[in-house]
């Protein structure tokens, strides 16, 4: 596919690397239906892009809420006239330990925190994909993409294990998902950054940083720009379906 065809929609686009997607898709030529919760990063996009040859169209809404999903995926198919590639980039990172030892006390990783990761980080990828897929074949749109937003936590990584849940089983439903929509004609891969200079990284110490970059053979952290070129690879390579793409400066998180 080429990338002035795409028309796209984008979720977590008000910051970080779904930002960075929407603003690189609208630079080439785009359609972009940008979907986040929060307003103003949203409306930040719409200014900067402007001047842009590709069209961006915004909705605040949470993934997770399945009837705010098939609203703003109806909204989509109409405003773009036809959707043809979804990024599955929502997501948020709470990290906490399952238990520790706090001044005596026995501290639990409350479940209310592993479930809002897993709502947003997995059923939420599921319920915009499932509108997404049902779209195209209702109006036999002649096949699409998902590009799932995975990440080298996926393997575990202490503090977060409900970050870690949520990516690895968003690997395995890609693969799946490849296999069950390839019939008819829709792709699914997945991006499993490492990290990567995004305003994460503002809440993490230098000394935490260092040993990040430590861990990391070339010895620094990855771009916004390094990530995007890997999923403009994807959008592009018409043949590339059901792996992920490690983007991790050839370490782990």
């Amino acid at each position: 596919m080429r990338i002035e065809e795409v028309r796209a929609i984008v979720t977590g686009a008000a910051s970080g690397l779904g930002y960075r997607f929407a603003q690189e898709l609208a630079r080439a030529g785009a359609s972009v239906f940008a979907v986040d919760l929060h307003a103003a990063g949203l409306d930040r996009l719409t200014q900067e892009s402007r001047a842009c040859p590709g069209r961006v169209y915004t909705s605040v809404a949470d993934v997770a809420d399945e009837a705010a999903v098939r609203a703003f995926v109806q909204e989509a198919f109409h405003q773009l006239d036809g959707v043809n590639t979804l990024v599955n980039n929502a997501g948020v990172l709470l990290d906490g330990l399952l238990v520790k030892e706090e001044e005596g006390w026995i501290k639990r990783l409350p479940a209310a925190q592993w479930k809002r990761v897993l709502d947003v980080n997995l059923t939420g990828a599921f319920l915009v994909a499932r509108e997404f897929a049902a779209g195209i074949l209702d109006r036999s749109a002649g096949g699409g993409l998902i590009v799932n937003l995975s990440s080298m936590a996926r393997a575990g990584n202490v503090g977060q294990s409900s970050y870690a849940a949520s990516k690895a089983g968003l690997d395995a439903t890609t693969r799946t998902w490849a296999l069950e929509l390839a019939p008819h004609g829709i792709r699914v891969a997945g991006i499993a950054p490492g990290v990567i200079e995004t305003p994460i990284l503002d809440n993490i110490s230098e000394e935490a940083k260092q040993s990040l970059r430590a861990g990391i053979p070339l010895g620094r952290f990855g771009t916004p720009h390094e990530v995007w070129l890997t999923l403009k690879y994807i959008i592009e390579c018409d043949y590339f379906t059901g792996r992920i793409v490690e983007v991790d400066g050839g370490g782990e998180v």
